[in-house]
């Protein structure tokens, strides 16, 4: 008898277990824990994608700075260069000789 009350239970669908009020309880709770979760990763996510778009900006903006400043600076020396060509040509032989003591000595 306890055989057939098995095979009716299996056969309606139905199983004691899953409908008591503690495993209901349990159920409510895993599922409220990862809602819970689920928003505070998607906050995270949302500060770090926001970050992640600022640094790109601040990165693009000081990568564009340092170039101007390459380019004034290569400006400026050229300008120098040009009106002082003895006085560059004498600083290119000190740079030179000093490379050279330099890497005779190693």
């Amino acid at each position: 008898m306890a055989t057939s009350q098995s095979a009716t239970a299996q056969a309606t669908g139905t199983n004691s277990g899953l409908n008591s009020p503690v495993t209901t309880k349990a159920s409510e709770a895993a599922h409220h824990a990862v809602d819970a979760m689920a928003v505070k990763a998607a906050a995270a996510e949302d500060t770090l994608r926001k970050t992640a778009a600022s640094s790109q900006e601040t990165l693009a903006h000081k990568q564009e700075e340092i170039k101007q400043q390459l380019q004034s600076t290569y400006s400026k020396t050229h300008q120098l260069a040009a009106q002082n060509p003895l006085a560059t040509a004498g600083i290119a032989f000190v740079a030179g000789m000093l490379v050279t003591a330099l890497l005779r000595r190693s």
